[in-house]
């Protein structure tokens, strides 16, 4: 038989198997848009703004649906029911680590105008370097450069739509080119260094007196030396502190990046917080984390940042554990899920007018905070951001300390200012922009 032939009908034989298995599969899960063969429904997501294609495709099947994102199947929780109902109400079911392949690899002047990234960067990665290393770094420390390059680099990466191809369609990380191969060798690079780090605190350790995390990690399994089933390796170290940089740097900086910039767009929320600050703090003595309970204004326009910018718009990916009964569907263990964050937290009923920054959001008619079970950037439930704590603390004395001690100026009217992110896949990044800190 002619080689064409057998091809042919191989490819079809295959072709006709995997659409008899979507079939079989679709028919338990959710329901959602008809995929096409390997592809799913890709076509019919827009990599650039993946959370408003989320949203119109739920208002066809509802809070509750199926994407193929590939051969696999993906189910999305749409708005503040499904996703507390998911998260909180069935946590255990629902508390599975989603896969992100692409992580999954990563594993093994005065009155000057400036643009923050750099300063707002150096910040947050210090407060980790201290917990980590026990010290701090120089802003002009080399080492500690190159760390906060390779850092930002991926974050910016890992938000890019070709990214979230990859995720998608795994094959490609291996034999396509593209930023994904910048990204794994960043990590390598961080990692080595991480690496030589934690060398250096074998040869000068003291069980008996930790400096800091890795000290204690260190002291563990120094402990654990027995247990051959030990999780506390020098791998497991080196993936967990390069992780804690990620997930305790980036993200920081970036949201401290956006508020500047939304208060630059809205100066009389500006002004309001300044207001505040003199009224609590004063001049003579910097804030304090006792001050936000004092600070109700200042409060609420934090929360309003993290609620406008949705800077995770989909959330990690979560998978469940077992077999789950959800709202009559049937998910099987390991599938993926989506949950939209960023429906939660535009969700019109809770917040009336989402698309406008308003602090007035977390403010009730006395001018007191205001709580929302729908405020949720952190995520909820079992995989909720252990950095939590430690983030709204940055956020608060970052920003106050800033405010106290400048006022803040664009180059552009405020009409001008584009708030407007430049990637929103993993992330929502800011535009780049230029301010000026005229001390006060």
């Amino acid at each position: 038989m002619d080689p064409v032939v057998v091809l042919v009908l191989s490819l079809s034989c295959l072709l006709l198997l995997s659409l008899w298995r979507q079939s079989s599969e679709r028919r338990k899960l959710p329901p959602g848009p008809t995929p096409l063969p390997i592809i799913g429904n890709f076509l019919q997501i827009d990599a650039k703004n993946i959370s408003q294609s989320l949203t119109n495709l739920s208002n066809v099947y509802g809070p509750v649906f199926t994407l193929y994102l590939g051969r696999k199947p993906t189910v999305v929780l749409h708005g503040y029911e499904a996703v507390k109902e998911a998260l909180i109400d069935h946590g255990e079911e629902f508390a599975g680590r989603g896969s992100l392949p692409v992580a999954e690899r990563v594993t093994k002047g005065l009155g000057s105008p400036c643009d923050p990234t750099f300063i707002l960067s150096c910040a947050p990665c210090n407060v980790i370097c201290s917990i980590i290393f026990q010290n701090r770094f120089d802003y002009k420390d080399q080492d500690f450069l190159n760390l906060m390059k390779k850092l930002d680099e991926n974050f910016k990466i890992l938000s890019s739509p070709w990214l979230q191809v990859c995720n998608n369609f795994p094959s490609l990380i291996d034999y396509c080119p593209g930023s994904h191969h910048t990204v794994l060798k960043n990590i390598d690079y961080i990692r080595n260094y991480l690496l030589e780090k934690i060398k250096d605190h074998q040869e000068s350790l003291n069980v008996d007196n930790p400096r800091d995390f890795i000290d204690y990690y260190l002291t563990k399994q120094k402990q654990e030396n027995h247990n051959q089933q030990s999780e506390f390796t020098l791998e497991h170290l080196a993936t967990t502190v390069s992780n804690l940089f990620a997930a305790g740097t980036e993200t920081t900086s970036t949201t401290l990046r956006y508020a500047l910039l939304l208060l630059l767009k809205h100066p009389h929320v500006t002004a309001k917080v300044q207001e505040e600050i003199n009224h609590v703090v004063g001049r003579h003595r910097s804030p304090c984390m006792q001050d936000r309970s004092h600070m109700p204004y200042t409060d609420a326009m934090i929360h309003e940042v993290q609620r406008f910018i949705d800077l995770l718009p989909n959330n990690l990916p979560h998978a469940v554990t077992c077999d789950t009964k959800f709202r009559n569907y049937l998910i099987p263990k390991g599938t993926t899920v989506i949950t939209s964050l960023s429906s939660v937290l535009h969700d019109s009923k809770e917040f009336p007018n989402p698309e406008v920054f308003d602090p007035g959001h977390f403010l009730d008619k006395n001018g007191n905070f205001k709580k929302s079970d729908y405020f949720m950037p952190f995520s909820i439930g079992k995989r909720i951001c252990v950095g939590e704590g430690l983030a709204r603390m940055e956020l608060f004395l970052f920003l106050t300390t800033i405010l106290q001690n400048f006022k803040l100026k664009s180059l552009l009217h405020t009409k001008d200012i584009n708030i407007t992110p430049v990637a929103n896949g993993l992330a929502s990044l800011p535009p780049p922009y230029k301010i000026c800190f005229i001390p006060v």
